[in-house]
């Protein structure tokens, strides 16, 4: 833009000596050259600060790591690769045999405790026996059963299904794997159907221009040409680099400082995205731009910035 701005400058300049006849000489020269400094600047600084642009944009998608309840031996794996999804449809299924018998176990050792209490109880009524044989006969009765549905509930959980409506991407899992309930180890990751969300990460200088509501356009690189109306959603408050979180070490500083960026969530609101918005993989990059009230007729300069961007993404191999 600045460039572009400088030959513009140059060729009115030109077009001012000719027709006007100003001749050329120590006084004409440098004034039109420092007039040209002062006005291309202060285009250049307004729209900076209060028009910022930002290189990196990404969408952004949650995933849910499946790990099971239970830990076995997986026998079903039915769910395919991207496949849709609804609530609670199968994805993996893990031998119920040693859930089933421990179910069994406990059901058996629940009748021989159930007619323990029985008795106790009859004795007691007759007052042959006492009361704490009742008490403790209804205590093993009470434990057996709360194991009992802790059991079932094991045994239910030998079925994973899916938590919302969405897919599974990159399925590695395989009937005779072990799915383990470790958290460290997901034996899937299931993507929710919830769309993505535009992150566009702005530097902080513009930190006073970063308002929700504002006008923003964003151009993706896997988009050439194309350039998306939207607007400042959100911007977040807080950022990754000056997070602390308990340790047995103290802050010091090494090395030389990130450059902190503000993440700033942009909604895009243009229809013509509506077509693209299945096309485009999560985590997608781009660029971003963002109109503020201030200045507001420099941002064409930045419109037309963003738009010369997007059409350098034909141009992928020099880009």
């Amino acid at each position: 833009m600045d460039l572009l701005l400088i030959l513009t400058y140059t060729a009115i300049c030109v077009a001012i000596f000719k027709i006007f006849k100003i001749p050329l000489n120590k006084w004409s020269v440098p004034s039109a050259v420092l007039g040209g400094v002062v006005l291309i600047g202060t285009l250049i600084f307004l729209m900076n600060y209060n028009h910022p642009y930002s290189e990196v944009a990404r969408s952004y998608f949650v995933s849910t790591p499946v790990i099971p309840t239970v830990s076995g031996q997986v026998v079903e794996v039915p769910v395919k690769t991207n496949q849709p999804l609804e609530k609670g449809d199968v994805l993996f299924r893990i031998d119920p045999t040693p859930f089933e018998n421990k179910v069994k176990s406990i059901k058996a050792q629940l009748v021989s405790a159930r007619a323990d209490q029985s008795r106790a109880r009859e004795l007691a009524a007759r007052n042959v026996g006492n009361r704490r044989d009742v008490d403790l006969t209804t205590a093993r009765v009470d434990d057996l059963q709360a194991q009992l549905n802790i059991a079932r509930f094991d045994l239910d959980n030998t079925v994973v299904r899916a938590p919302s409506k969405g897919f599974v991407t990159h399925v590695s899992l395989r009937p005779g794997m072990m799915a383990s309930r470790l958290p460290l180890r997901p034996s899937m990751v299931f993507i929710p159907d919830e769309g993505h969300y535009i992150a566009a990460w702005m530097r902080q200088n513009s930190q006073l221009r970063l308002t929700p509501g504002d006008e923003a356009e964003v151009a993706f690189d896997g988009i050439p040409g194309q350039v998306f109306k939207g607007k400042v959603k959100q911007v977040i408050s807080v950022i990754g680099e000056g997070q602390v979180q308990p340790s047995g070490n103290l802050l010091s500083f090494t090395g030389t400082p990130p450059p902190g960026r503000v993440p700033v969530i942009v909604e895009i609101t243009d229809p013509d995205y509506a077509p693209y918005a299945a096309l485009m993989p999560g985590g997608a990059y781009g660029q971003a731009a963002l109109y503020s009230q201030h200045f507001h007729h420099v941002a064409v300069m930045r419109k037309i910035l963003l738009r010369m961007a997007a059409w350098m993404n034909y141009i992928f191999p020099f880009h």
